[in-house]
C-alpha cells in the first residue's frame, strides 16, 4: 500500500494502518528525536509525542508534503518541546544508544559519543536544522518551513553547523 492508501485507513480510524505507516519512518523518527533531544529518555518521551500527535492531527495534513516530511517535522518539534520542558542542557550523554545490536568497536563507539557531543554543543537553531537535513534528509525548502525562516538562512544554519562540528570533532593538537 502506498503512504497516501494508508493515509485515508488511517482517518478512517483504523489504528494498524497507522501503526504500518509510521513504522515505515520509525528508525528516522527515533534518529531525530534522539539527535535533537540528546538522550533517550527525552527521545523516548518526544517519539511518543510525536506518535501521539500525528495521530490526532490526521485530519490538519494537507498532502502538501511528503507524509515522511510532515512526520518529521513533528517530530523536531516534539523533541524541542521536551528539551524545553525540561529544561536541562544536552551535554551528558550516560548511554549509548546504538541502533545496530551488533557489537561495535572501540573506535567506533567513540566516534559516535564525539558525534553527539559535538551536536549538543551546537546552537539549537544549527542543530535541528543540520538533523533536519543530514538525518531527515528533509530539503532546504522543507526545513525553512519548518523553522519559519528563509533558505538562505537553512543555509548558512547548515553551513554554520557543520563548521563547528569539524572544528568540535578535529583532534587537538598537542606540542
Amino acid at each position: 500500500m502506498t503512504d497516501g492508501e494508508l493515509l485515508a485507513l488511517c482517518r478512517q480510524g483504523h489504528e494498524t494502518a497507522f501503526a504500518e505507516l509510521v513504522g515505515r519512518y520509525r528508525h528516522r523518527l527515533w534518529s531525530i528525536c534522539f539527535r535533537v533531544a540528546g538522550n533517550r529518555e527525552d527521545a523516548e518521551e518526544a517519539v511518543q509525542d510525536t506518535l501521539t500527535s500525528a495521530w490526532q492531527n490526521l485530519h490538519k495534513f494537507r498532502g502538501e508534503a511528503k507524509v515522511s516530511t510532515w512526520l518529521y517535522r513533528i517530530a523536531a518539534n516534539a523533541s524541542l518541546a521536551v528539551v524545553r520542558k525540561r529544561k536541562e542542557t544536552i551535554a551528558d550523554f550516560d548511554v549509548i544508544e546504538l541502533e545496530d545490536p551488533a557489537p561495535l568497536t572501540a573506535d567506533r563507539v567513540a566516534d559516535v559519543d564525539a558525534v553527539r557531543r559535538a551536536l549538543s554543543e551546537l546552537p539549537e537553531d544549527f542543530r535541528v536544522a543540520i538533523v533536519l537535513r543530514e538525518f531527515a534528509e528533509m530539503s532546504y525548502a522543507d526545513i525553512a518551513e519548518h523553522q519559519g525562516i528563509p533558505v538562505a538562512t537553512v543555509k548558512t544554519r547548515i553551513n554554520r553547523a557543520r563548521t563547528q562540528l569539524t572544528a568540535l570533532l578535529a583532534p587537538t593538537r598537542t606540542s
